[in-house]
């Protein structure tokens, strides 16, 4: 097993300490050096070679952002961000990942050295992720333009509903798929892993830059057409029906595979409530979580559908479903959008 190279970037000696000492314990991780600003790192990165950078977001000297578009235009290598909790964290986050970061981590608001000790497991399977990663996969960080919204049927309910689960990666390649789509186009459910407060600005920003709304769904909210509902962090989304319609149900029930939002639990309340009248894509994203949800929407007869190996960032969940049979195609990303509008045009049953 070789090793993973791991130089950490962080203006905090605790946080530098402390993730030190997270890495120490797994055999497969190694901290090659730390750096204490940007300019320290670009020295260590070519003293060093490491495998995989943490890079945090608000230094002095230069600004994570600013360091990171240097990087990845001059040595691009896989990049964690490490950030706060906070509203200004989730823009910076998500910014990141536009250009070129594969994931991020949120530091705690208060406590930090005992809050990254909670998050051990999901910063080194981060990590591990991010070191196998195919950053050719990585959507273009130009963002499309803020699309303006022609009316659509904001009472019309549908028959067909479309549910996305995504994780690393999943950010980018979802607002590919949704800037591609009409504006009458079948209501989308989606669970992306992403924290609490990150979230709502996900939604807005794919509301920008797409021809449907979007927003985080709230408890109740009816699924109609020309919209797509993200789940908010920390709280799965789940489909019931109630009589004709279908509504969003937003629970805070124990994680499911370590995730609250899971996709699991999405495409399972699919399955139960839309069945062969759903529409399920697995994308891009660590672990196996959604794998088994898809599964069962094709037993249900749902279309399903997977992200190919090739333009997926990590293809953890979505490899896992075509173990398990769970997916009827497996698609680049830059034909999600037309197949998931074919297979919801097929007429409901």
């Amino acid at each position: 097993m070789k090793a993973i190279r791991i130089l950490i970037v962080d203006d905090s000696a605790v946080v530098r300490q402390t993730l030190t000492a997270i890495f120490a314990r797994e055999p497969d991780l190694v901290v090659v050096g730390s750096a204490r600003d940007p300019y320290d790192a670009r020295e260590k990165i070519k003293a060093l070679s490491p495998d995989v950078l943490t890079l945090d977001v608000e230094m002095p000297k230069m600004d994570g952002i600013t360091f990171l578009k240097n990087l990845m235009r001059l040595r691009p290598m896989p990049v964690v961000m490490v950030s706060s909790l906070t509203e200004r964290g989730a823009d910076v986050s998500l910014e990141a990942l536009d250009i070129g970061a594969v994931d991020f981590v949120t530091k705690p608001k208060l406590g930090t050295s005992d809050g990254l000790e909670d998050l051990a497991y999901e910063i080194c399977a981060k990590v591990r992720a991010a070191a196998g990663a195919r950053l050719s996969a990585k959507v273009p960080a130009e963002r499309a333009a803020p699309r303006s919204k022609r009316q659509a049927p904001l009472l019309a309910t549908t028959d067909r509903i479309v549910g996305i689960g995504a994780s690393t990666g999943g950010t980018e390649a979802i607002a590919t798929i949704l800037a591609a789509l009409p504006p009458d186009a079948a209501p989308i459910v989606i669970a992306q892993h992403i924290p609490e407060m990150f979230s709502e600005r996900f939604a807005r920003r794919l509301d920008e830059s797409s021809a449907i709304r979007v927003r985080e769904a709230k408890d109740g909210d009816p699924l109609v057409l020309g919209t797509a509902y993200v789940a908010p962090g920390n709280y799965h989304l789940s489909v019931v029906r109630s009589g004709a319609k279908y509504l969003c149900s937003v629970t805070q029930g124990e994680r499911v595979n370590r995730h609250r939002p899971s996709v699991d639990v999405l495409f399972r309340s699919l399955a139960t409530a839309a069945g062969h009248n759903a529409v399920g894509a697995l994308l891009t994203g660590m672990g196996d979580d959604g794998a088994a949800g898809l599964k069962a929407l094709r037993d249900s007869g749902a279309a399903t559908l997977a992200q190919d190996k090739e333009t997926s960032v990590v293809w953890g969940m979505p490899g896992e479903a075509v173990k398990l049979g769970a997916a009827a195609e497996v698609v680049p990303l830059e034909r999600v959008a037309e197949r998931l509008l074919a297979l919801a045009a097929r007429p409901a049953r």
